[in-house]
């Protein structure tokens, strides 16, 4: 008898082998692995192929020692020898418990393992809402009342689908246990009930008002508070402002999308903003005052003289507020020097004289720019 048992033990594959990953693997490399294999060669996807429910049997075999760290340990010190008799071959009988913490896995074969179906898995659908904003509107926040298109509780059955004065009938498939278990080869499993969807109940006298649906269609008139600071792409939610949930289930939220319009004179970027304000040239020779408005009024912004073109000033406190209410943006000033496209005959003759008594200190970047090419080509 030990004689066949070792000639039985020496004809499986090694593990690792099996399972596609080195000695070294971690839990969760060999976690995946399994997924993997059981998913490709689980015999519901394979039905009447004997050679992909071996494949299927030699995973969980070798995912029944490697997931375990004392066998594991025994496997790699003694090979199969060491750990004959821990899975369903060759040995002692197979335990269907080692798939207890694979319902993660076998849901993706059988829609949502083994739990019953109730108000949680009955939870309402969430929703989306698309909000167009102005710039004013996004940057201060506001109130406003939308329609949102949803499904509420019938109030006829108070949500359970049964006409009045009826009551559900008890599942005859599960016999009220919403799951069904399966015999698969060497193990069982548990499904979810495809009569009753796991409630355990079935409607045999629907309401006539939601037709055994426990909801109905209805448009919501919604009073929404936007906070200040939202832009285009931030995403609001409601709780409880979705759909209703199914018989007794919670209902999902609602999720406000939020547009908002461009400014014909600001820039957004985060909470910053942006904007240009030109000045002529005698105002950034000689220096000057400037008023630049803001989103709420106007500041005054000082030029120094000699300021250049593309000089920017900033303002702070005059951005946009945060939407965590921690703090205001800044305003960023850039100011554009305008050269005049048309002079005068008098404006001619100042700007010559002006040119007649210029030298290279007036034009510090002009000159190091000279300087560096003197350097340059000697």
């Amino acid at each position: 008898m030990v004689a066949i048992e070792e000639r039985l033990v020496s004809s499986i594959r090694d593990y690792y082998e099996v399972m596609g990953v080195s000695r070294g693997a971690s839990e969760q490399d060999i976690k995946r692995a399994y997924r993997k294999l059981a998913l490709k060669y689980h015999p519901d996807r394979n039905p009447g192929d004997t050679e992909a429910e071996e494949r299927f049997k030699e995973a969980a075999d070798a995912y029944a020692v490697l997931s375990d760290a004392q066998k594991r340990s025994q496997y790699d010190r003694f090979g199969h020898a060491g750990v004959a008799g821990a899975t369903g071959r060759p040995g002692a009988g197979f335990d269907p418990s080692v798939f207890s913490d694979f319902s993660d896995i076998l849901g993706d074969l059988f829609g949502g393992g083994s739990r019953r179906g109730g108000p949680a898995a009955n939870r309402g659908a969430d929703l989306r809402y698309d909000l167009e904003l102005s710039f004013e509107e996004a940057a201060f926040g506001r109130k406003t009342r939308i329609k949102v298109p949803r499904h509420e509780g019938c109030t006829e059955c108070g949500g359970n689908g049964v006409a009045r004065g009826k009551g559900p009938t008890t599942c005859s498939t599960c016999n009220g246990h919403g799951q069904v278990r399966y015999q698969q080869g060497f193990f069982s499993i548990t499904r979810t009930c495809n009569s009753c969807h796991g409630s355990g109940n079935l409607i045999t006298d629907p309401c006539k008002k939601c037709h055994g649906d426990g909801r109905i269609a209805k448009e919501k008139t919604l009073e929404l508070t936007i906070p200040p600071g939202v832009d285009t792409g931030s995403r609001l939610r409601f709780t409880g402002e979705g759909d209703a949930g199914g018989r007794g289930g919670r209902p999902g939220d609602l999720y406000v999308i939020i547009h908002v319009a461009d400014h014909e004179f600001f820039e957004r970027r985060d909470d910053d903003l942006y904007c240009q304000i030109p000045i002529s040239f005698a105002q950034a020779a000689l220096g000057t005052r400037i008023d630049v408005p803001t989103l709420v009024d106007e500041e005054v912004v000082k030029i120094p003289a000699g300021t250049q073109p593309d000089t920017v000033f900033r303002i702070r406190g005059a951005g946009i507020t945060r939407t965590d209410g921690r703090g205001v943006g800044d305003l960023y000033v850039n100011v554009s020097v305008e050269v005049p496209r048309k002079l005068t005959k008098a404006q001619r003759e100042i700007i010559s004289k002006l040119a007649d008594t210029e030298n290279t200190e007036n034009h510090p970047i002009q000159k190091k720019i000279l300087e560096k090419v003197k350097d340059i080509f000697g």
